[in-house]
């Protein structure tokens, strides 16, 4: 019988400038499924998906990119949203 585990949603908003160190924060954690990163009126700019058991490192170096490109299509917003959607842990 498979067994699902309750998921659920908070949202916090950063400064721009916190992005990423946030971002980085939240991957470490373990319980972090999927974050959803928006304007502070609702407009999306990036999701990121999480699994569990993944290398914190390599998740790190592969979003790089996408955080950097991120952090040049916000340049002219102070703040965002993050949505973090969190999985109770086992």
């Amino acid at each position: 019988m498979k067994h699902s585990k309750k998921t659920w949603v908070e949202e916090i908003e950063v400064h721009i400038g916190e992005l990423v160190d946030t971002v980085n924060k939240l991957i470490r954690e373990c319980n972090v499924r999927r974050l959803i990163i928006k304007t502070t009126d609702g407009r999306f700019l990036l999701e990121i998906p999480l699994t569990a058991g993944i290398v914190t490192g390599s998740v790190i170096a592969v979003l790089a990119p996408a955080l950097a490109a991120l952090g040049a299509i916000t340049a002219i917003l102070t703040r965002v949203k993050i949505q973090i959607v969190r999985e109770e842990e086992e």
